[in-house]
């Protein structure tokens, strides 16, 4: 048997059909299902209207994670002498979590989008779909199933970094100060969890604009924040929402109505409320599906309709192989 143009062109055409087919579907039919959240799941809740800016959590972080402040610059050496102010002007391959500032005009008024300034936290949001645990060729970038908190496994880290590429927030950073290089990331303190603590940056925050504990408790609390009239009193939690430390008396703000990360993604477990719209402050807008379910959805849907084709890939070339001798010989005698 010989394989004839018109048995190549059928076969061609078969796998350019296959092709085609993929390429026509509607992505959302080639998404995998999404992953739920798990019941336990622990997170925190930013409150950008209660940050004053004091860095304490930026410094706790440090202390907590074994991070050494860098040399302050020359200019603000004598002010910074006790080396008390971390200088991060944002996350890198040792700065787990940074507040950034956001300034507009005069900058007069907090918490205003028009000349006015507001402060954002930076740190891992904890996605309950990851993309960083999806693209790990290793495994080193662990989504725990009770807590869901992701954390990192640097001795199985190969340092190919595309946890960081694969991130919508930007989060994983690669630590260039390392002979062998190392990627950081916030763990939400899990060695401190481990102990009965709760992450280092929720329990130095004096007003409670971080916040730690159960995400449905979390999301509970912020949903009541927007729900209440702005300028009216409110009691915030601090530290630990299940925690009984005394509460932070403030006035409602005026609140963007959304809870960033309630549905960014797929959903994340460190959620946002700010009073100016959060792509002022760098949290970018993003729809509701993880992006991490239609690639694996499409990898294993080309793995499916590409096994058969394979199949008859592998039989032709049985076929050409096992009439090749009479091929040889047929070319001899004819010359």
């Amino acid at each position: 048997m010989t394989l004839s143009r018109r048995q190549f062109l059928t076969g061609a055409g078969a796998g350019a059909a296959t092709a085609a087919c993929l390429a026509s579907t509607p992505a959302q039919a080639l998404s995998r299902e999404p992953k739920a959240m798990p019941e336990g799941a622990l997170g925190m809740l930013f409150d950008s209207t209660l940050c004053i800016g004091c860095q304490a959590c930026v410094s706790a972080c440090r202390a907590a994670n074994g991070v050494e402040s860098g040399a302050t610059p020359a200019p603000l050496a004598d002010w910074n002498a006790a080396n008390t102010w971390a200088l991060a002007e944002d996350l890198d391959g040792v700065t787990l979590n940074v507040i950034k500032v956001y300034r507009d005009g005069d900058a007069s008024v907090k918490d205003r989008a028009t000349d006015g300034f507001a402060f954002v936290k930076r740190n891992c949001l904890h996605c309950v779909d990851a993309s960083c645990v999806s693209v790990c060729p290793v495994g080193a970038m662990i989504k725990d199933p009770v807590t869901g908190i992701v954390t990192h496994d640097a001795d199985a880290c190969l340092g190919c970094r595309y946890c960081s590429y694969g991130c919508p927030f930007g989060v994983p950073q690669f630590d260039l100060g390392k002979p062998f290089g190392q990627i950081n990331k916030c763990q939400m303190c899990a060695h401190l969890q481990a102990q009965g603590g709760i992450p280092a940056c929720c329990d130095v925050c004096p007003t409670g604009a971080s916040l730690f504990g159960p995400v449905a408790d979390l999301q509970a609390e912020a949903e009541q924040r927007l729900a209440a009239e702005p300028g009216t009193l409110h009691q915030f939690p601090r530290g630990d929402i299940r925690g009984d430390r005394p509460m932070h008396e403030a006035a409602i703000a005026l609140y963007q109505k959304h809870v960033y990360g309630q549905t960014e993604v797929g959903g994340t477990q460190v959620r946002y409320l700010s009073a100016v719209p959060f792509e002022k402050l760098g949290l970018p807008t993003l729809g509701p599906d993880a992006p991490v379910r239609f690639v694996e959805g499409l990898q294993h849907k080309l793995y499916n309709y590409l096994l058969a084709p394979a199949v008859a890939l592998f039989g032709l070339a049985w076929v050409v192989r096992r009439n090749k001798p009479g091929i040889d010989a047929q070319d001899h005698e004819e010359h």
